[in-house]
């Protein structure tokens, strides 16, 4: 019996007319990317991938890095690291290290993220690598192979210098591998302020303006509450900002640069974090062994196999595209005697206006053994019979 590609089933979830989707997000950053972690959807990205310099962005693959290593247990938190002289000159925004200094793991994670420490990124690079130069290939091999393309790194602080580039696209995977990987740590960029021995009262805050932003509101799910990450500036890339916040059970990730101003940072920022979490919405289109339709079966002992779906999914719409979201059983029919439960059979295809489709495997719910000899006799008297009744209309 020939087998064909077949379309059996197609189930709109409200009507069949697709509702008009979002307006397109115009962003006044040089480069964007925004990400829903929850739904892994991307949904902004302005020139994301061009290798741009990220200046302090990039100490957070600093951070990754000293993060693995607490992780394999090659530091503690409590582990101190000297402080070279190398270290101690470094200009810029510091933790104001001297050399008689022996900073915990600890205190160099929150000086980092804090107060933005050029020193203490050196002090980790030299305490991890030896140099700094090391440090640096040692960073931009593990970023390439964490699928950061565009990443090339030849310092751990940012520091300006003509081969020290990421794009916008793989500052965000590192931040959702931060998050994603470092649960246990990833408090740490909700810190507010850190004066190391009370050395730098003038630069204790943190300067991510999100937090002035969006502080949340204890108790109210629709608030949008920032806990992290970090901001950067140098004269070539303008204000950028690696920036996470979440609302109820969502957290979106933000990074933009290529701004004119501080001010100008906090205020598109705000703007893309608000229409990121107030223009789209959570939806289940399917739940894990969810019954979705019933296949044919050819040779089998019964007739039909249940379609159900192999895992749950929670996707992420335009809040005016609800009503133009279809699902689709796509598999090849009949399905071929014996099926066993579990067996993936076909693709459950969920598609929204103005977004790229999703695709989830669907298996069968429950076994079908060989038709017996005299179901399959029973078949193929079926087939003469239909291919005579043909030959007869010719």
């Amino acid at each position: 019996m020939p087998r064909a590609l077949i379309h059996l089933l197609a189930l709109l979830l409200a009507a069949i007319a697709a509702g008009p989707v979002a307006a397109a997000f115009e962003t006044r950053a040089g480069s964007a990317w925004v990400y829903d972690v929850g739904t892994g959807t991307v949904l902004l990205e302005k020139d994301a991938d061009r290798p741009l310099p990220p200046a302090s962005m990039s100490k957070l693959m600093t951070l990754y890095m000293l993060f693995e290593a607490l992780k394999d247990g090659r530091v503690t938190m409590e582990t101190t690291f000297a402080v070279s002289a190398r270290a101690k000159s470094m200009g810029g925004s510091t933790m104001f290290l001297n050399e008689q200094d022996r900073p915990t793991v600890r205190d160099l994670i929150i000086g980092i993220i804090v107060n933005s420490g050029n020193d203490a990124c050196v002090v980790v690079a030299e305490g991890l690598a030896g140099t700094e130069e090391a440090f640096a290939r040692l960073m931009t091999d593990r970023a390439r192979a964490l699928g950061m393309e565009h990443t090339t790194l030849a310092n751990a602080s940012g520091w300006p210098d003509p081969n020290h580039r990421m794009s916008m696209r793989d500052l965000g995977l590192l931040t959702v591998r931060l998050i994603e990987d470092f649960p246990e740590h990833y408090a740490f960029f909700d810190l507010r302020e850190f004066d190391y021995k009370e050395r730098s009262p003038a630069n204790r805050m943190n300067r991510n303006p999100l937090f002035r932003l969006f502080p949340g509101e204890a108790g109210n799910a629709d608030a949008i509450r920032a806990d992290g990450l970090k901001t950067g500036h140098t004269s070539e890339a303008g204000y950028g900002i690696v920036g996470s916040a979440v609302m109820g059970e969502r957290r979106v990730v933000v990074v933009v640069s290529g701004l004119e101003s501080e001010q100008a940072r906090a205020d598109e920022t705000a703007r893309i974090l608000n229409w990121a979490f107030r223009q789209f919405q959570t939806v289940d289109v399917a739940r894990p062994g969810e019954a979705l339709a019933e296949a044919q079966v050819w040779l089998g002992a019964a007739p039909t196999v249940g379609l159900v779906a192999e895992t749950g999914a929670t996707i992420l719409i335009p809040a005016s595209a609800r009503d133009g979201v279809t699902r689709e059983i796509v598999y090849l029919s009949p399905v071929p005697a014996p099926v066993k439960a579990g067996d993936r059979l076909g693709e459950l295809v969920i598609r929204v206006p103005g977004m790229e489709e999703r695709r989830l495997n669907v298996v069968a719910a429950g076994d079908v053994a060989e038709a017996g000899f005299t179901r399959r006799i029973g078949v193929a008297a079926e087939i003469l019979m239909a291919r005579l009744r043909e030959l007869a209309g010719l």
